[in-house]
This record gives structure tokens, C-alpha cells and sequence, in this order.
């Protein structure tokens, strides 16, 4: 970077300055996010998870959103492990009937 003097800087130089320094820090964030949020999906790929199952964030999700979240699955459908359930509200028709022929739910836990 080139020696910049802002001893010698009028107010309006140095203004200016702070806002492109300002508008590059914002992309450097935004490019390393970028890197980083890749970096992320190719890991969590090779061991057979997306980063929406790791971290939440799921689409139905508002931005700010007030009360708790409901958490991350604790339990999963053999068949499908893409079915599963966080052991709260109402249990999925595919562990009641497992529980019904009996089944522990122990055996469903991820």
C-alpha cells in the first residue's frame, strides 16, 4: 500500500478516504464470508451432511424472528434420514407406528 499521509489530509480528503475504506472492509467481509460458507459446504458434503442440518437456517426462517427455535433434529426415520424430528410437538406418523410394533425411541436417536 502506498504511504498515505494523513497528517497532511484536509477534512474532506480524510472523509472520503474513511469511506472507502469503510466500502472495502464490507467486501472483504462479504468475499471471506463467500469463501468461508464454501469451504463449509464442501467439508460438511464429504462427511454427508449439508450446512442447513449442521447450523439450521432453514428457508422457512424469518430474519429476526421472535421466540425460541425449535432446535436441531435429535431423532431420524431409518428409511429416510432426511425425515426427522426434534422430540417436540406432535411425533411423525413414521416413529408412531414404529412405537406401536415396539420399537424403543432410543433407537431412532441420531
Amino acid at each position: 500500500m502506498a504511504g498515505v499521509n494523513i497528517d497532511k489530509m484536509s477534512l474532506k480528503e480524510l472523509v472520503e478516504l474513511e469511506t472507502k475504506v469503510q466500502k472495502a472492509i464490507a467486501a472483504a467481509r462479504d468475499r471471506e464470508r463467500s469463501e468461508l460458507k464454501k469451504k463449509m459446504s464442501e467439508l460438511a458434503q464429504t462427511h454427508g451432511f449439508s450446512v442447513a442440518e449442521l447450523f439450521g437456517g432453514g428457508r422457512g426462517a424469518k430474519a429476526g424472528a421472535k421466540g425460541k427455535s425449535v432446535g436441531i433434529a435429535r431423532y431420524a426415520n431409518p428409511d429416510d434420514k432426511g425425515d426427522t424430528w426434534t422430540g417436540r410437538g406432535r411425533k411423525p406418523n413414521w416413529l408412531v407406528e414404529r412405537l406401536k410394533k415396539g420399537a424403543k425411541l432410543g433407537e431412532f436417536e441420531i
